[in-house]
């Protein structure tokens, strides 16, 4: 990463530590939509709508972007190989910089710290209007289902980010892999 993960994370990175894999996934893929290059499909599933921007930069929003070239669900993005791939090497750099375990899986000490400091910074607006991009995406990845269901209520729903078998917070260990922490939900940390 290059960088003092602790004062420069990116809102992917943050939704890897607070709510794992799926939460990655899904702020990568509201990332994409901000930009217009991912809409929602039919039934609960997401799509490439237009190319992605030479401003995206992140390995992993770029596989998941490579990853749409035809619709998935959230299941399915997740285990696209690109998108493993790039969620594998987040979480080594995020274990490597003192934000992750890799056994037991969890966040350490200084992740707690900072998803506390976040969330005491960056409360959920009582309003989404006056949001930039890059607000909405710190944001959900702070705040997760609550923050995403409030500021993209459509998209999430119609592309399946959010309600059955949607969900981005943590309810089993084995549904986001390891490395992300105990049963935090959104809220609790």
């Amino acid at each position: 990463m290059g960088r003092d993960i602790t004062t420069a994370l990116e809102p992917h990175e943050i939704a890897r530590i607070r709510g794992g894999r799926r939460a990655t996934v899904t702020v990568a893929v509201l990332e994409l939509h901000l930009r217009g290059a991912v809409g929602a499909g039919r039934a609960g599933t997401m799509q490439a709508a237009g190319p992605a921007d030479g401003r995206i930069r992140a390995p992993l929003t770029r596989a998941v972007h490579a990853s749409l070239y035809r619709p998935a669900g959230l299941r399915q993005l997740l285990d696209r190989q690109g998108v493993r791939t790039a969620l594998a090497e987040l979480g080594r750099e995020l274990t490597a910089a003192g934000l992750l375990r890799g056994f037991p899986p969890g966040r350490t000490r200084a992740a707690r710290r900072l998803m506390k400091e976040l969330s005491d910074r960056h409360p959920l607006p009582a309003r989404r209007s006056g949001l930039s991009a890059e607000d909405k995406l710190l944001l959900v990845a702070v705040h997760g289902d609550a923050a995403l269901t409030a500021l993209a209520p459509r998209f999430a729903r119609e592309a399946g980010l959010v309600g059955r078998g949607g969900t981005t917070e943590r309810e089993l260990r084995q549904s986001w892999g390891g490395g992300g922490g105990g049963g935090f939900g959104c809220g609790t940390v």
